[in-house]
C-alpha cells in the first residue's frame, strides 16, 4: 500500500449533534431576545419583586436593602452606630424597684397646672408622646412618660430572674416608678396601645383616688376589640419566638394601623432597640404570652361603666385605625356617657400621638 502524508479526511458530523447544536443556538438567540425585551419594557411597568414589600417602604430601606458599600454601613454594628444617639429626647435615666427606667420629662411641677403621665402601648415607646409632651410643657403642664420594663430603652430583664412581665408586676413596678419620680398627688393620665396600654388601663382602676382624669388614645376598650395579627402571632408556638426577633416590627406595627409612612429619623428610633439586642423581642413575646386579653378588656370595660368609674374620661380616637374600629369607641362610651367624652380625630391612626400629635394636645389642653 503506498504510504501518504496527507491527513486523514474529517470525521463525518453526526446529524443528531448537529440538530441539537443548531437548536442550542436557536434556544439562546431566543432567550437573549426575551432579555432585552424585558429590559425595555422595565420603565413601563417593573418586574416582580419578591422582597418589594420590604425595600418599597422608605422607612425600612435602611434596615433591609443592600447599600452600595455594604463595609460602610451595611452591617448592624455600623447600622447602630449610626443611628444609637437617637430617640433620646427629653430623657433620662432612673433606677426604681431594682430596674433602670428610660423616663422622658418635659415642663415643671411648680408651673401648677398639674402632671401628665403618659404610657405606652406595644410594641412601641414613649417617642411617641415626645411632641404631644413639648406642646403640654409650653401650656405649663409636667410631663412625664416612661419606657415600660423591657421596652424603649428601658432594662429587658431576662423572664425569670426579677421579672415575669405579668400584669402584676408591671403594675407593682408602675407603682414603685410614680414614689421614685415623686409623684404623689392626683395626677393626669394618658393611655395607648395595646397589652402594657391596657395594664395602664387596668392599673387605673385599682388606683381610682390617684387619677384626676384619664385621657384614652386607640386602646382596647370592650370584649369585642380586635386582636392584630401580631400580637396573634406571638401566642403561637415556635412563630411567636421567629416573629418577636423582627428587627423593623415595632415601625411596620405602627405603620400598618396608620395611613401614614414613618419617616426614616422616626423608624430608626423605633427600629433601634428591636436592632441592639434580643432581649426587646423576648420581653415583647413573654408580656404578650402572659396577658389574659380577653378578661383584661371585659374587665376594662366593665370597670369604666356607670356606677365603677366617677372620673372625667377623654377617649381621643384615630379614626384611620386599622386595628381598633371607631366602633370600639363608641361602645365604651354608651357604657358611661355621664363620665365619658368622645372625641374623634380625623386623619389619625392607632397613634394619634405620632399621626396627629397637634390635634391631641388641643384636645388634652381643653380636657385637662
Amino acid at each position: 500500500m503506498p504510504f501518504s502524508l496527507l491527513p486523514p479526511p474529517p470525521p463525518l458530523i453526526s446529524p443528531t449533534i448537529s440538530t441539537f447544536s443548531s437548536s442550542k443556538l436557536s434556544n439562546q438567540k431566543r432567550f437573549a431576545r426575551i432579555i432585552v425585551e424585558a429590559s425595555k419594557n422595565d420603565d413601563e411597568e417593573p418586574a416582580f419583586n419578591p422582597f418589594g414589600f420590604v425595600t418599597d417602604n422608605p422607612s425600612s430601606r435602611s434596615a433591609i436593602q443592600l447599600p452600595e458599600s455594604p463595609a460602610e454601613d451595611g452591617n448592624v454594628g455600623q447600622m447602630l452606630y449610626r443611628i444609637e444617639d437617637k430617640g433620646r429626647d427629653y430623657g433620662s435615666y432612673i433606677k426604681s424597684g431594682g430596674f433602670r427606667w428610660f423616663v422622658r420629662e418635659t415642663g415643671s411641677r411648680e408651673r401648677g397646672r398639674g402632671t401628665i403621665v403618659f404610657l405606652h402601648g406595644a410594641p412601641t415607646q414613649s417617642y411617641s408622646y415626645r411632641v404631644v409632651m413639648s406642646q403640654m410643657s409650653d401650656a405649663g403642664f409636667h410631663c412625664l412618660a416612661p419606657d415600660w420594663i423591657g421596652f424603649g430603652f428601658s432594662d429587658k430583664p431576662q423572664p425569670g430572674y426579677g421579672f415575669d412581665y405579668t400584669e402584676k408586676e408591671f403594675h407593682e413596678v408602675f407603682d414603685k416608678l410614680l414614689d421614685t419620680l415623686g409623684v404623689t398627688d392626683p395626677f393626669y393620665l394618658v393611655v395607648q396601645g395595646f397589652v402594657v396600654g391596657s395594664y395602664g388601663l387596668t392599673w387605673a382602676l385599682k388606683n381610682q383616688s390617684r387619677v384626676s382624669k384619664l385621657a384614652i388614645l386607640n386602646t382596647p376598650l370592650t370584649p369585642s376589640s380586635p386582636l392584630p395579627g401580631l400580637f396573634q402571632q406571638l401566642r403561637i408556638p415556635l412563630l411567636g419566638e421567629f416573629t418577636c426577633q423582627n428587627a423593623v416590627m415595632a415601625e411596620r406595627f405602627i405603620e400598618a394601623g396608620s395611613a401614614y409612612a414613618l419617616k426614616l429619623e422616626k423608624a430608626d428610633v423605633y427600629r433601634l432597640p428591636y436592632l441592639s439586642s434580643s432581649g426587646p423581642g423576648f420581653a415583647l413575646l413573654e408580656a404578650t404570652k402572659r396577658a389574659n386579653i380577653n378578661d383584661i378588656n371585659s374587665r376594662v370595660s366593665a370597670g369604666f361603666a356607670s356606677g365603677s368609674w366617677d372620673k372625667p374620661i377623654l377617649v381621643a380616637w384615630g379614626i384611620s385605625d386599622k386595628y381598633l374600629p371607631q366602633s370600639v369607641a363608641e361602645e365604651f362610651q354608651k357604657g358611661n356617657t355621664d363620665r365619658v367624652k368622645l372625641q374623634m380625630i380625623e386623619g389619625a391612626g392607632h397613634m394619634p400621638q405620632e399621626d396627629w400629635p397637634e390635634k391631641v394636645v388641643g384636645a388634652l389642653r381643653v380636657f385637662f
